[in-house]
């Protein structure tokens, strides 16, 4: 088995040097970087992590766990931009997927401590607040997609109160005064959130808001929700031209999907009877659907990526962001509006 003395003869370098290779440290130069990753990489050398685990007290491991995020088609995106950082720092990322049950959440602490993780990062595939006591798990962590109750944790969690404020100033803009909303399940935090950026856009602009045009799509208990977006979009539009609204702003893409349904369903063109906008930017619909939906992006990708850049920094002893950081939701325009 090659050592990494013949990899420091090959390159032409110290054993120190290729061990700060190996261990993704800084301030070595690009040129002497190649050349000890070519002669690894020609000499098949393996590092001896159990080594160097004993030598820095580090296993060179990330852990992230999530509820449902590994197996959710938008919110994967987290465990994109998580696994992009985790590379880049030349560190190796264990994925654990929990189901949402407390038991297997417990196991996975439980043997992420055995092995020694470095720090783990904890996902939710929807924005919420949740109990977290670092006491009890010992690991440096940082919270994706949700904060903590009445806990000092490092949390990365998307702007759905900037997101609102944008979906309605974009419909101001766009000189509609008839706005009407069709929302996430009001249990979700999310929905409480846009419906705040929503109503502080129409409050800038001096549009009342019509009550009676804010309906939910979604209700029931988490976990076992009813779609009504198809029905209640139908009862808003199903008006005359001067009484219904000009544009429908929906909770999520999937509900701007069932708006778009409903129009249809009456004869409405949009976006020249009823202009849409959704929420997520889920391409699966909003790059499908004719035509193309406008939409707020939830920033999943930046969430992961961020996520991991605080994770690495709090390893380091330099996190001197917020608690909590919120990234913007950018409105992503399309044909819809």
């Amino acid at each position: 088995m090659q050592t990494i003395k013949d990899v420091a003869a090959l390159a032409g370098v110290s054993d120190r040097t290729v061990s700060r290779v190996v261990n993704g440290e800084p301030n070595i130069s690009s040129k002497t970087r190649a050349r000890v990753e070519d002669a690894i990489a020609r000499l098949n050398y393996i590092p001896n992590l159990a080594a160097r685990m004993v030598r820095t007290n580090r296993s060179g491991v990330i852990g992230l766990i999530t509820d449902v995020v590994s197996t959710t088609p938008n919110s994967v995106e987290i465990i994109r931009g998580v696994q992009e950082r985790v590379s880049q720092a030349n560190q190796s990322l264990l994925i654990a997927n929990t189901s949402g049950t407390a038991e297997e959440e417990k196991r996975v602490w439980r043997t992420f401590q055995e092995h020694r993780i470095d720090g783990v990062l904890f996902a939710t595939m929807y924005h919420h607040e949740i109990d977290f006591d670092p006491s009890v798990h010992n690991i440096p962590a940082v919270l994706v997609n949700c904060f903590a109750a009445g806990a000092n944790v490092p949390a990365v969690v998307p702007d759905d109160r900037d997101g609102g404020y944008a979906a309605a100033r974009h419909a101001l803009d766009k000189g509609h005064t008839r706005i009407a909303f069709v929302t996430l399940n009001p249990l979700i935090l999310a929905s409480s959130l846009r419906r705040e950026g929503f109503a502080r856009a129409m409050a800038e602009a001096g549009v009342p808001i019509r009550e009676e045009w804010i309906v939910p799509g979604i209700s029931g208990a988490i976990g076992s929700e009813t779609m009504q977006a198809y029905a209640a979009a139908r009862q808003l539009l199903d008006a005359p031209a001067a009484s219904r609204p000009t544009i429908m702003l929906a909770g999520n893409d999937e509900i701007a999907m069932q708006c778009m349904f409903a129009a249809a369903s009456l004869g409405l063109r949009i976006p020249n009877d009823i202009a849409i906008v959704g929420f997520d930017d889920f391409r699966m619909i909003s790059e499908q659907v004719v035509p193309p939906l406008t939409t707020v992006a939830l920033p999943y990708y930046q969430i992961g990526v961020r996520a991991a850049d605080r994770l690495f920094a709090l390893l380091a002893g330099a996190d001197e962001q917020p608690t909590v950081e919120r990234l913007p939701c950018p409105l992503v325009q399309r044909a819809s509006t």
